[in-house]
């Protein structure tokens, strides 16, 4: 055996560790399920092995039915977390798969759907999955919406407004509400997006969400810092999702999905899910304010 050899597992070449996909030209309504989506994601479920990292902590993932939540909730779960999953009802047969690997793992699965774009959800959402876990000392803000618009003259108001509802005023509104179920130690990590550097011109309002995300995320980690709170976020590039098929992408765009990357491919959202981890781990706990870029190697500022 060459002496560079080891296990498979541990020495992986990033370039060849996923497949190039070349998705064919598809479409689902919003919010769209992992179930349908072709070709199918990696969340991790077949190869996450965690070692212990998130041991008896209460974790709530918005969006964690599929796409990069889904990633996150099972790697919790293998990590030792119990985990609130919330997520839109029409969602529900996706987080029903995710509840079972979370039960796989030996951890509780709590399922809270619900529209986090209604401020009085938002409330509920966190004193329930509060009640049910026991407690929350880890949150992921993670549940987003995209709709590509090719033209601002055709992006009508109820989309902005509704694009700014999920993805920074549910933000704002959910940690407001965990803040009194928060002790030292926890941690909150919100998910933006490379978007928030190079915005596509079809993503206008998606790429100013995430802009705003970024700017949150420093300012609360200051603020929270001193009640030994720490607040980051962690900054996708092109990931393969539902969120890509139902209106995320021009149609005609998505058989190249991803492939302008240095590495040449869409990344997985098992690949985000270590991130997460790290963020809420206490091997973090020096690591305030910060957005962690997991993106294929694009330069980022």
């Amino acid at each position: 055996m060459s002496e560079h050899s080891t296990d498979q597992l541990t020495f992986q070449n990033p370039v060849t560790r996923f497949p190039v996909i070349s998705p064919p030209v598809q479409h689902q309504p919003e919010p769209g399920l992992d179930q349908e989506l072709v070709p199918q994601t990696d969340r991790g479920q077949h190869s996450y092995r965690g070692i212990g990292r998130l041991t008896g902590r209460k974790a709530l993932i918005t969006g964690a039915d599929s796409g990069i939540g889904a990633a996150v909730a099972i790697a919790f779960a293998r990590e030792g977390a119990d985990v609130a999953l919330s997520y839109l009802p029409a969602e529900e047969e996706d987080a029903q798969e995710i509840r079972s690997f979370i039960e796989d793992a030996g951890r509780r699965a709590v399922l809270l759907p619900g529209d986090i774009s209604d401020r009085d959800f938002c409330e509920r959402l966190v004193a329930e999955a509060a009640e049910c876990l026991g407690g929350l000392d880890a949150l992921i803000n993670n549940a987003g919406r995209q709709i590509s618009v090719e033209d601002i003259a055709d992006l009508p108001d109820e989309q902005w407004t509704a694009t700014f509802d999920t993805n920074i005023h549910a933000i704002y509104r959910i940690c407001r509400a965990a803040l009194p179920h928060l002790p030292a130690g926890s941690t909150i990590v919100n998910t933006t997006s490379i978007q928030a550097y190079k915005p596509s011109p079809h993503l206008l309002d998606y790429a100013s969400t995430k802009a705003a995300i970024n700017n949150f995320t420093k300012g609360l980690g200051q603020q929270l810092a001193p009640r030994g709170i720490r607040v980051n976020a962690v900054a996708p590039g092109p990931i393969w999702t539902p969120l890509q098929v139902s209106d995320g992408q021009p149609k005609e765009a998505l058989p190249d999905f991803g492939t302008n990357t240095p590495i040449g491919r869409a990344g997985q959202p098992t690949e985000l899910a270590p991130a997460f981890v790290f963020l809420t781990s206490p091997e973090s706990s020096y690591v305030i304010g910060e957005t962690l870029n997991v993106n294929g190697g694009t330069p980022s500022p």
